[in-house]
């Protein structure tokens, strides 16, 4: 069966107005059993308090793929970009041979959250930056930033009652965005995943109004 990994397994980090969620190993956390699920190296979901952040640090020979699902992400970075990120905006920063950004909550009054993964890249050459408006389409893999790396992204938009299937792949990944998805016989929440090696289709199922992210993996 694919295995299901509920929100309450995920590593949690606290810091001066930050909270994180980490599907798979990160920084002070460690579990061999947790290092990756194919190129997919991180998925951090990010809670941020208003006018908090993360100020500049340094990333190499990674893409980062970002995905804001509630308030305002003020981004800068060192290739000169620098911009506000919204949900329904798919943001991708190819570190490459190095680069330097800052992402901080762009509201003094209102919370960000938002999800970031990380993959190995394919990439070594001078830090990219792409950013996509994802057009929603209800019910449909909905494509979203392209990547240097063995896999695409897509987002799941679903309303009340509606499936969608997850083609075969060497390995797919899931991740409830909100409300409540059935697959794989069980009932799926925010921030719960699947992962599935070699396992065919998955049907998702939504119990209300959901979303997911949705990894195909070669």
């Amino acid at each position: 069966m694919p295995e299901v990994r509920r929100a309450a397994e995920r590593f949690h980090t606290v810091g001066d107005g930050v909270q994180t969620w980490h599907s798979f190993s990160y920084g002070v956390h460690y579990d061999p059993e947790q290092i990756g699920f194919g190129p997919v190296m991180a998925i951090n979901t990010e809670h941020i308090a208003p006018g908090g952040g993360y100020d500049t640090h340094r990333h190499a020979d990674v893409e980062i793929v970002t995905w804001v699902l509630q308030g305002v992400l003020r981004h800068e970075d060192s290739t000169g970009q620098a911009g506000l990120v919204r949900p329904g905006t798919a943001q991708r920063l190819s570190a490459g041979t190095g680069v330097e950004h800052s992402e901080r909550n762009a509201s003094t009054d209102e919370p960000l959250v938002f999800v970031q993964m990380m993959l190995r890249s394919d990439h070594d050459g001078p830090p990219e930056y792409a950013q996509v408006d994802v057009d929603p389409a209800p019910g449909r893999l909905t494509p979203t930033v392209d990547v240097h790396a063995a896999g695409q992204l897509f987002a799941v938009w679903l309303d009340p009652g509606q499936q969608v299937t997850v083609p075969a792949a060497h390995r797919s990944l899931v991740v409830v965005t909100s409300g409540t998805l059935n697959s794989v016989g069980v009932d799926l929440e925010a921030g719960d995943e699947v992962r599935s090696t070699d396992r065919g289709e998955l049907v998702l199922t939504a119990r209300g109004p959901a979303s997911a992210l949705v990894w195909q993996l070669d």
